[in-house]
């Protein structure tokens, strides 16, 4: 099954490369790339991965999907939300979007995968916990991929009673917070050297380099907390104020 996905930080990209190599295809096309479009018109069933961002999905994965939304009509689509601790219906939420545009929805799975917010430390884990974590991933993948390759499809995140927990649960009020994030890049400017890392990774171009330090320009950032986590001066942060840790993952 060829794999449409997000990734911001590397673990949503790390999952869509093992569905879609134990699915017999081994073709995972990033949403950055302009070849994700082509490889989406050519099949009639693929996956669709991407990070929960805030207990919905994220800013520019809507923004994708609006924006091409009649390459969707009639096309089959399984869903992949990756997530640090829980989402009640991480999948539900692209699920009623793609359908509004008439896209059949033939299940969804949930993984669990480290954090990836630096800058917080409530959901930190030890390098050994963050192993663990992604290899009991490793193995639900491989699980649910002969599921896949049986045409038997799970519907984690897809039920009413998942819509109930993740709006009730978290997202009516992350929803806020969320928007709040999207004008919260804080740069150390001691630390900042002018790089450019950050500016050229962001997937939104919403980092400028002005007077040889960085600034958040425009108002579209997804929050996915890849220059965060690749900024190799530790000198940007959103919600904290200071970076506990980087990411695991360095390949987007």
């Amino acid at each position: 099954m060829k794999i449409i996905y997000f990734s911001g930080n590397g673990n949503t990209k790390h999952c869509a490369q093992e569905f879609s190599k134990r699915t017999g295809n081994d073709e995972a096309f990033s949403i950055e790339d302009e070849n994700a479009i082509k490889a989406m018109a050519k099949v009639e069933e693929f996956g669709f991965a991407y990070p929960v961002h805030f207990s919905n999905i994220p800013f520019i994965v809507s923004d994708f999907i609006k924006k091409n939304s009649k390459i969707f009509r009639g096309k089959k689509i399984f869903l992949i939300a990756t997530m640090g601790l829980f989402s009640g219906d991480g999948t539900g939420c692209a699920a009623r979007l793609l359908k509004k545009y008439g896209a059949e929805i033939l299940g969804g799975v949930h993984l669990r995968m480290p954090d990836a917010i630096g800058d917080v430390g409530m959901l930190k884990k030890t390098p050994q916990e963050n192993k663990d974590i992604i290899e009991k991933t490793d193995k639900k993948i491989k699980r649910f991929s002969a599921l896949l390759n049986s045409k038997k499809y799970p519907h984690e995140g897809l039920h009413f009673y998942n819509h109930i927990a993740g709006l009730f649960g978290q997202r009516l009020w992350f929803l806020h917070e969320a928007k709040k994030h999207r004008k919260g890049l804080k740069v150390d400017i001691t630390k900042c050297t002018g790089c450019t890392l950050c500016a050229k990774q962001c997937p939104t171009q919403s980092i400028s380099i002005v007077n040889g330090k960085a600034i958040l320009t425009g108002n579209n950032c997804t929050i996915c907390y890849r220059c965060v986590n690749s900024c190799p001066q530790k000198a940007l942060t959103i919600i904290g104020k200071q970076v506990i840790e980087q990411c695991l993952f360095k390949n987007y």
